[in-house]
């Protein structure tokens, strides 16, 4: 096996294993975030119906105005926490459960997590 697919299978291993342990309930839906290498993404989801609810990430026509050269890759996943909030907020979403795909709950995840607690998800 490659290198790169063993990194794959790991990480797809560990993201089963964190949702696995996550509360799921009918009416409670999840807040996942991808991160790459130079972006990332974040995305409401309701497994009930299927379907993406709000969404946001750094290549977001609203987000890519705000980005600066320069800027932290951190400074960058605090404004999308914030946009997902606010886009959250909107469509009448508070409670949510906290999806870290795979992710290490540090650094541009953490920070993430914490711009959309304080834009006002509870989770």
């Amino acid at each position: 096996m490659k290198t790169l697919e063993i990194k794959k299978a790991r990480r797809t291993r560990r993201k089963l294993h964190v949702r696995k342990k996550l509360d799921y309930k009918p009416n409670v839906i999840r807040l996942t975030v991808t991160r790459t290498l130079n972006h990332i993404y974040a995305q409401i989801i309701s497994d009930v119906d299927q379907k993406t609810l709000v969404s946001a990430s750094t290549v977001d026509k609203e987000i890519r105005p705000m980005i600066k050269p320069g800027m932290k890759k951190i400074e960058k996943s605090k404004l999308v926490g914030a946009q997902i909030a606010k886009r959250a907020i909107e469509n009448n979403i508070k409670k949510i459960t906290f999806d870290r795909n795979g992710f290490l709950y540090h650094g541009r995840v953490k920070a993430l997590a914490d711009a959309a607690r304080e834009g006002g998800l509870e989770f």
